[in-house]
């Protein structure tokens, strides 16, 4: 019994698309329709639109959704090389914690550290380091805040067994702690702001 080498049989459009792929022309077509035709919009690399409801945008040949999250995974996401020096960026741990802060390597950071240090600019920069790291902290306290101003006292929940259970906020005063922590909050933005 002779096996086939292809487990699949290319049809004319597969091998018309990978043609046009390899052209770099993504939006030519490879079956031709008869009867009912949408108005067709041509787009070209990068175009952002709107369709049924959706952003859309064209990225290496492939009609993509736009997502709320496409530049917080941006942000986050560790690139292949350093944009400043072009060196790899995956072959030390502590790229990835300066990535998010600096959005450049660890031997770019120190670089850049020690020229502070050399005109004696560094006391300030960590000092501008430090407040954004409070200013952080004292918009995730007012979010907390928020959340518990907004916080039903006699709420249900569902336990792992699949019991519902009804938690009362008994013995906790919501107004006072909302009061504490805002008193809190504007210390530290005091603090911050002299």
């Amino acid at each position: 019994m002779e096996e086939s080498k292809l487990q699949r049989e290319f049809k004319e459009r597969d091998v018309q698309r990978m043609r046009n792929i390899i052209k770099k022309d993504y939006s030519a077509k490879t079956t031709t329709q008869i009867g009912y035709t949408k108005v067709q919009a041509e787009h070209k690399e990068g175009d952002i639109w709107d369709e049924g409801g959706k952003q859309w945008t064209f990225k290496n040949g492939v009609k993509q959704t736009v997502t709320r999250f496409d530049k917080l995974k941006e942000s986050i996401l560790l690139p292949l090389t350093c944009p400043k020096c072009s060196k790899a960026m995956k072959n030390h741990h502590l790229n990835k914690k300066m990535w998010p802060i600096h959005k450049t390597c660890f031997d770019c950071v120190i670089t850049m550290e020690t020229e502070l240090k050399r005109t004696g600019q560094y006391e300030a920069y960590v000092r501008d380091l430090t407040t954004r790291g409070i200013r952080t902290y004292v918009k995730d306290l007012e979010d907390a805040l928020l959340e518990i101003a907004l916080m039903d006292s006699n709420e249900d929940f569902v336990t792992e067994a699949g019991d519902i259970e009804k938690w009362a906020g008994k013995g906790v005063d919501t107004k006072k702690m909302t009061e504490d922590l805002q008193e809190y909050i504007q210390k530290i933005k005091d603090h911050i702001n002299p």
